[in-house]
């Protein structure tokens, strides 16, 4: 389990190297996310010493989450003062995010010519 943990931190370790070497805009952790998805596909599959200890990190995901709402409660005043802003962002970005989608699947995904069953 050690050494699954291990390899985790190195990859992380070498997203934030990375962004840092190369300046670029986004976090570290996203970056070794990225690395460690190359290295698990160009390996054919998740080896068993970092399954189980990922395995044991999504099971305990939400934890993760306490230090957002934390910082939530944190500047709970402000959130009185611009949640609604907030929360227009997120309907409205939500709503544009399922609009692009829709069109992108109308576009990607060809209807069916009449008297032609749908495509499966």
């Amino acid at each position: 389990m050690l050494l699954g943990f291990f390899c985790l931190l190195v990859f992380q370790f070498l997203g934030e190297a990375l962004v840092v070497w190369a300046n670029l805009p986004i976090p570290g952790p996203v970056m070794g996310m990225l690395l460690l998805l190359g290295a698990l596909v160009i390996n054919g599959g998740v080896p068993e010493p970092v399954r189980t200890p990922a395995e044991g990190l999504i099971q305990h995901l939400s934890l993760l989450f306490i230090p957002a709402g934390v910082g939530l409660m944190m500047h709970l005043n402000v959130l009185r003062l611009e949640g609604w802003i907030v929360a227009a962002t997120l309907i409205g970005s939500t709503f544009a995010a399922m609009f692009v989608t829709a069109l992108l699947l109308k576009w990607l995904i060809p209807a069916p010519k009449i008297g032609q069953p749908p495509h499966e």
